[in-house]
């Protein structure tokens, strides 16, 4: 219970990154079906379904520029991330239907925006500690941990938990990534800059929408 109780910049790390997949993923889900002319559940249906698709392309990226094939890769990320991005996508999706008229307001209208932020904050708020437990036992991000260019502190429980995988040692070669990724700051900063540059975006729709007509000058006959 300590373990989950001590802030573990990890385990927030991890959470980022899978946010950051989450939000691509359910604004681009969210442009299609509206887009498409699609219902609620349709337009929900694909957005968690690119969520998935876009919180694993973020954490395969620099595991296969570590050296690891794709299919290795894939591998340990479904392994890595599916439980998280899960708890992530059931509380994001839970608070965006709960708000009322959030799902139907649309990216040029403030309520969308604002209720992306408080449903974003508290799937962050419940996937962190799932992360902290899943890494406190050598899974998790702890899998994919000692690619990202980070310490070597994950590296004996990355090492246990592939062997429980079967994982040979040549089909995952054990070096790092010249890139590292963005760090946890960088992106709680591009999450929170995105956000606010939606909402700013969608106050100006809103403004100019409710802007009285200029008078018509047109001559009648």
């Amino acid at each position: 219970m300590s373990s989950i109780r001590r802030f573990d910049p990890m385990a927030a790390s991890a959470t980022l990154h899978c946010l950051t997949g989450c939000s691509i993923g359910e604004i681009a889900g969210l442009l299609i079906g509206t887009h498409q002319g699609w219902d609620n559940l349709q337009t929900t249906v694909l957005s968690i379904a690119l969520a998935f698709v876009f919180g694993y392309a973020l954490s395969s990226l620099p595991v296969v520029l570590a050296g690891v094939s794709v299919g290795a890769a894939l591998q340990l990320v479904l392994a890595a991330d599916t439980l998280s991005i899960f708890t992530m996508e059931v509380v994001d999706n839970a608070v965006m239907n709960v708000v009322p008229g959030a799902m139907d307001a649309g990216l040029d209208r403030p309520l969308f925006w604002v209720s992306m932020m408080i449903a974003l904050t508290v799937a962050f708020a419940a996937a962190y500690p799932v992360n902290v437990y899943l890494m406190g036992r050598g899974k998790g991000h702890a899998l994919t941990h000692q690619y990202m260019g980070h310490g070597s502190g994950g590296d004996e429980h990355a090492g246990h938990d592939m062997a429980e995988h079967d994982m040979a040692a040549h089909e995952v070669p054990r070096r790092r990534s010249r890139w590292t990724g963005p760090s946890a700051s960088t992106l709680a900063v591009g999450i929170a800059g995105f956000l606010l540059g939606g909402l700013v975006v969608s106050i100006g729709v809103e403004l100019d929408d409710d802007a009285p007509a200029p008078p018509s000058h047109s001559m009648t006959p």
